[in-house]
C-alpha cells in the first residue's frame, strides 16, 4: 500500500511513522498513486486569519458574526467544542460560549486572502473550480511531468505551502470524483488529508447518515427519513423507479451519489450561482425607510464584490425575513445585466415596496443572480446608464483604495447615521 510522508514527503510503502524523518504524519492508500481529483477546504477560515492576525487569541475560543441577533459566520475548533455552529444564532452560540471572543467579519481582508490561496492553487493546475472564497475542487490529471510528483504529493506540498506562506492550515480530500473528494476533505479537520478510493467508495458510504451528501439539507434528511432512507446505503440498495417517482431528478441523483458516482469534471469557468450580503437587525424594522437604510449599504458591498470578480448579474434578488422566521426572496431579472450599487438599490426597493405594509422584519439581504462577465456589459450598446453609474463607482472604488474603505460615504449611509445618534 503506497505511503505518502505529509512532513519531509518521502513516498514509499511503509506503516505508522516515516522511516525518513519519523512523522506520525501519514497518508497511505491502495490508489494513493493514481487518484487526481482533489477538494481543498480551508479550516475554520474566517477564524483562522484572525487568530493568525492577533496571536493572543492562538488559544481561545472565536467567533465570527455580529450583532445580538445575527448569526455565526464561522467559529474556530475550540468554539465548535462547546457546540458552536456555522449559521447558528449569535445569542445561542454566547449562551454555549459564553468566553468566546467575538470579531465582526472583515469581508474584504478574507478576500485578499482567499486571492492569495486561490493563485497557489492555480499554480499546480488550470482546471481549479471555486466552490467559495475558501474552498475549491482541482483536478490534477496530467500534472506528474510538469510538477515531478504524484497528485498527492503535489497537494501535500501545497498544504505545506499554504501554512507557512499564509498562516492558515487546510485540510485536503483526494478521490476519484469530485462529490468523494468533498466528503473526503471534511474527513480529519483541521490541517487533514483523506483519500476515498473508487473501490471502497460505496461500501465507505452506505453506513454514512444521508446528510452527509452536499445539498441534502435538514429537509431533505426530514423527507429522505420518512421514506425509509437514513443511510447512504438504503438509496444504494433502493429501486431506481421508486426513488425517481418520489423524488424526481434528484432520486436519480441520490442514487448515483450513494453508490459513489460522480460524473461531473472539474470546471474553472462554471457559473457562479450569485452574489449576495445581508444583516440581521439588532431591533425589528418595518417602515420602509428604515429597511431602504439597511438596504443601501449591502447593495455597496454586493456590487464591489461583482465589480472585483468582473462579473454582472442579470437578475437582482431581495430577501426577508419576518419576526416568526419565515424567508420571503424576491427577484426581476434586468433588461441589462449590472454590477452598480445603484442599479441594485433601485431594484431593490421597488421590490420591498410591494412588502412592506407595517409587519416588523428581523432580516433584510440583496444579490445579483445569473452572473456573466462584466465585458458583457462594458460592450453592450443599450447599457448607456448603466455605464455611467459604474464609471462613477469605480471612481470611488479607487479612492477608497487610495484613502481607506471611509473615504467615501454615501449620502444615505450619513443620513442613516445621522439618524441612528438623533
Amino acid at each position: 500500500m503506497s505511503a505518502l510522508c505529509r512532513d519531509c514527503f518521502k513516498r514509499g510503502e511503509f506503516e505508522r511513522r516515516c522511516p525518513a524523518c519519523g512523522s506520525p504524519r501519514i497518508v497511505k492508500h491502495s490508489e494513493l498513486e493514481t487518484l487526481s481529483i482533489a477538494h481543498m477546504d480551508c479550516d475554520a477560515f474566517y477564524a483562522s486569519v484572525e487568530k493568525r492576525d492577533d496571536p493572543s487569541l492562538r488559544d481561545q475560543a472565536v467567533i465570527v458574526g455580529g450583532g445580538k441577533r445575527g448569526v455565526v459566520t464561522t467559529c474556530c475548533y475550540i468554539a465548535r467544542i462547546s457546540g458552536v455552529r456555522s449559521a447558528m444564532p449569535m445569542f445561542k452560540a454566547r449562551q454555549l460560549c459564553p468566553q468566546a471572543v467575538i470579531i465582526k467579519p472583515d469581508f474584504a481582508k478574507y478576500r485578499t486572502e482567499s486571492r492569495r490561496i486561490m493563485e497557489m492553487v492555480r499554480d499546480l493546475t488550470p482546471l481549479v473550480q471555486p466552490l467559495s472564497l475558501d474552498e475549491a475542487w482541482m483536478d490534477l490529471s496530467g500534472t506528474e511531468r510538469l510538477h515531478g510528483a504524484s497528485p498527492a504529493e503535489t497537494l501535500s506540498r501545497l498544504q505545506a505551502k499554504i501554512e507557512t506562506e499564509i498562516g492558515i492550515t487546510v485540510s485536503i480530500g483526494l478521490a476519484a470524483n469530485k462529490f468523494l473528494a468533498k466528503i473526503a476533505s471534511d474527513l480529519d479537520k483541521p490541517r487533514g488529508f483523506s483519500v476515498i478510493g473508487a473501490a471502497e467508495a460505496q461500501s465507505f458510504l452506505a453506513p454514512k447518515p444521508v446528510g452527509i451528501i452536499p445539498g441534502v439539507g435538514p429537509a431533505m434528511i426530514k423527507s429522505l427519513e420518512g421514506a425509509g432512507f437514513s443511510k447512504v446505503g438504503d438509496l444504494a440498495r433502493a429501486d431506481l423507479k421508486v426513488l425517481a417517482q418520489r423524488f424526481g431528478a434528484q432520486g436519480l441523483r441520490l442514487h448515483d451519489l450513494a453508490h459513489g458516482r460522480d460524473n461531473r469534471s472539474v470546471n474553472p469557468n462554471e457559473e457562479r450561482k450569485g452574489i449576495s450580503a445581508e444583516t440581521t437587525f439588532n431591533e425589528d424594522l418595518s417602515t420602509r425607510s428604515d429597511l431602504e437604510d439597511k438596504l443601501a449599504p449591502l447593495c455597496e458591498r454586493v456590487a464591489r464584490q461583482a465589480r472585483a470578480g468582473g462579473v454582472a448579474g442579470r437578475v437582482v434578488t431581495l430577501k426577508l425575513r419576518r419576526t416568526d422566521f419565515k424567508i420571503i426572496t424576491r427577484r426581476r431579472a434586468l433588461p441589462v445585466p449590472t454590477q452598480t450599487a445603484k442599479t441594485l438599490f433601485a431594484v431593490g426597493r421597488e421590490l420591498l415596496a410591494k412588502e412592506v405594509d407595517g409587519r416588523p422584519w428581523r432580516l433584510i439581504g440583496i444579490g445579483m443572480a445569473e452572473l456573466i462577465d462584466a465585458d458583457a456589459v462594458e460592450h453592450d450598446f443599450f447599457a448607456g446608464a448603466e455605464q455611467k453609474a459604474l464609471v462613477e463607482e469605480r471612481a470611488v472604488d479607487k479612492l477608497r483604495a487610495r484613502f481607506g474603505p471611509g473615504a467615501v460615504t454615501s449620502g444615505r449611509a450619513l443620513g442613516a447615521k445621522r439618524t441612528s445618534h438623533d
